[in-house]
């Protein structure tokens, strides 16, 4: 079984980032911007991270490209993409990429979406989230692309149930 923890939209906070890393153990994680921290910030070692609106630490890549166990994911804050408007930018993006899976933040709205063969993952905000009142992260596990699950945990750990979201692509 695959696992990727994924973050986004943290803004300074760094005991928490830390505290979710420790809960978890998992190899593969992904910060989406906006973590407001240092490139080389220790909470943020082991992550693949991209720069958000709010991170002006400008070593930041805009984008990675990333392959987890066979899966391609494209990985973006979103401001660049217009992504409060729709994620047709970001789906061509990803497609220019081969990616499968697109990581993103920027709304600080958790939520999970799947359009043709592309899935769409957001982790909310483990600081100021949006349209929901808890703070999440999300952990995607897979062991191969007809089998995804995406669970949303708050900052505290509880499993989001409401938000879980099984896919195929």
């Amino acid at each position: 079984m695959s696992k990727v923890l994924i973050l986004s939209d943290s803004h300074g906070l760094m005991d928490e980032v830390s505290v979710i890393k420790e809960r978890h153990q998992i190899k593969s994680m992904i910060h989406c911007g906006d973590s407001e921290l240092d490139l080389d910030a220790q909470e943020l070692e082991g992550f693949y991270k991209v720069a958000g609106n709010c991170d002006f630490d400008t070593r930041y890549p805009d984008e990675q490209t990333i392959k987890l166990d066979g899966t391609t994911f494209y990985i973006t804050h979103g401001h660049l993409h217009n992504v409060k408007s729709n994620l047709m930018g970001l789906s061509y993006r990803a497609e220019e990429e081969k990616a499968q899976v697109i990581c993103f933040g920027h709304t600080h709205i958790a939520g999970v979406e799947q359009v043709d063969k592309q899935l769409f993952i957001n982790p909310g905000s483990i600081r100021q989230p949006r349209n929901r009142t808890e703070k999440t992260y999300a952990i995607m596990e897979w062991d191969t692309l007809a089998s995804i699950t995406v669970n949303f945990y708050t900052v505290t750990g509880e499993r989001v149930d409401d938000l879980t979201y099984n896919a195929s692509l």
